[in-house]
């Protein structure tokens, strides 16, 4: 019976209003303990009566997805809810696979879309794909048939329907998912990794140079700005230029760029290598793994060029005549401090990482999901527009909690080379701050670093896109 109303369901002359009592009688079927929800166990003896084939864990993830009161169940409240928001990314995914928008998906279409995601496949592998959704042996799907066998599966958007086929046996392609600092078989192969990480490199000198004024001024409001001392936007500027003229806005920048490429070099060759070590199955690495090997490789790669980054904050922070450049910088610095200076303020630097990463891509899939679940129709593609919100918005709110951990490394770099400062370590500089300058006195700075994200989301954005336009790389 759980078959023929799901098969009933999925008919085209059922109409909308007719959905809530499909998902009433689907509910009073799966509830077999007739408690008033649906758990775990319940929902795999349904699925399994359906002839439903899931992933590993699919129906703790809808049970967890769609419970709202946390008991572990869904009323019929959350099971129906669950439902529509589900199937309504279902749809903007197959809209997005529908390329000519016939209303079918076809094996090219299917090719041409993981293609998209930078994965060649063959096209026995596209039509592999498309009979394990096939029904009525069309070599094409529809709607019905995307719908009817993605329900009740937790997965929404492509990537993760590719590890679903993945999983399943359907799709043989490896670990090649694209994510930021990843590249594919292909791209290792042929070579055109290094024209993205070129272009990439090229983005963020860009935008660095760009939005380098305001960087200057954030670490000149960090170390120096104090209740007693309290400098403004334009205060500053005006302070440095008639220090050292409009050329003064750019110091530091010269090392800020050049650890660009060092620094994502070995994050990609560190990230690459954290991969396999954490992967549980060889081959194929979890979301959580992938996550820690991120995080992992940031830190691998902060530790490698932290020594520029306190020459940086030394450089930006000089006076006319102080350093004739990052050599005569580096040198003073070794000869006055010995080597540890180069690694003064590592330990909150480092701890800053793990909430700003966490936070910022916590925040910024929420942020997408949101969008595509309120105000999405015809597309599963957000467009450029919304991503570059959800960048900036998410990075804010990893800054916010990061910022008072990179205001003590931006101090604890700096204070060897201001006068009469004294050299605190981590913890003792927090209540030292916290007495004098109060807990906003953490926050130093914030604003013209806040006033740079835009800038610099944007500025990186359209250089990249020039960047691979001009080396070849397809979209």
């Amino acid at each position: 019976y759980i078959l023929f109303l799901w098969k009933l369901f999925f008919t085209d002359c059922q109409c909308a209003e007719d959905a809530p009592k499909i998902y009433e009688e689907l509910f009073a079927k799966l509830d077999t303990n007739k408690d008033g929800k649906v758990d775990v166990s319940e929902l795999k003896a349904g699925l399994a009566a359906m002839g439903i084939k899931t992933g590993k864990g699919a129906a703790q993830k809808i049970i967890s997805s769609g419970d709202q009161d946390k008991d572990d169940g869904l009323d019929f409240n959350e099971f129906s809810k669950y439902l529509k928001e589900h199937e309504k990314k279902l749809r903007l995914t197959f809209k997005s696979l529908d390329k000519n928008n016939d209303g079918r998906i076809d094996f090219m279409e299917i090719k041409q879309s993981l293609a998209d995601l930078g994965m060649e496949i063959t096209k026995e592998d596209a039509e592999k794909i498309l009979k394990s959704i096939d029904v009525d042996g069309t070599m094409t799907v529809d709607w019905n048939e995307w719908r009817e066998h993605f329900l009740f599966n937790p997965a929404t958007n492509l990537q993760e329907i590719i590890r679903f086929w993945k999983h399943t046996t359907v799709l043989d392609i490896g670990d090649s998912l694209t994510i930021p600092d990843e590249f594919t078989e292909e791209e290792k192969t042929t070579g055109l990794w290094w024209k993205q990480l070129t272009a990439g490199a090229m983005a963020g000198a860009v935008s660095r140079t760009g939005t380098a004024p305001l960087d200057r001024m954030k670490v000149f409001m960090q170390v120096h700005a104090s209740k007693s001392n309290k400098i403004s936007l334009v205060g500053g500027f005006k302070q440095m230029l008639k220090e050292g003229g409009v050329t003064s806005l750019w110091r530091g920048n010269g090392i800020n760029v050049l650890k660009i490429a060092p620094e994502t070099a070995i994050k990609f060759m560190a990230y690459e290598q954290y991969k396999k070590l954490l992967a549980s199955e060889p081959g194929k690495i979890q979301t959580h793994e992938r996550f820690m090997a991120g995080s992992l490789a940031g830190a691998t790669a902060q530790t490698a060029i932290y020594p520029m980054e306190v020459m940086k904050t030394r450089l930006t922070l000089r006076k006319t005549g102080q350093y004739s450049g990052m050599f005569d910088c580096a040198k003073k610095i070794l000869k006055k401090e010995g080597v540890k200076a180069f690694y003064k303020g590592y330990i909150p630097n480092i701890l800053g990482i793990i909430p700003y990463a966490g936070i910022d891509l916590a925040v910024y899939e929420s942020l997408k999901n949101f969008w595509l679940s309120h105000y999405a129709k015809d597309t599963a593609n957000p467009g450029v527009l919304v991503l570059l919100g959800c960048g900036t918005i998410s990075s804010t709110c990893g800054q916010l909690a990061s910022y008072p951990l990179a205001l003590i490394r931006t101090r604890m770099q700096a204070q060897a080379s201001i006068e009469g400062s004294e050299q605190l370590p981590m913890n003792l500089m927090v209540k030292k701050i916290l007495e004098k300058e109060g807990f906003f006195g953490l926050y130093r700075g914030i604003l013209p670093n806040f006033m740079k994200v835009i800038p610099a989301v944007s500025i990186s954005y359209v250089v990249y896109e020039y960047m691979r336009s001009g080396l070849g790389i397809q979209k």
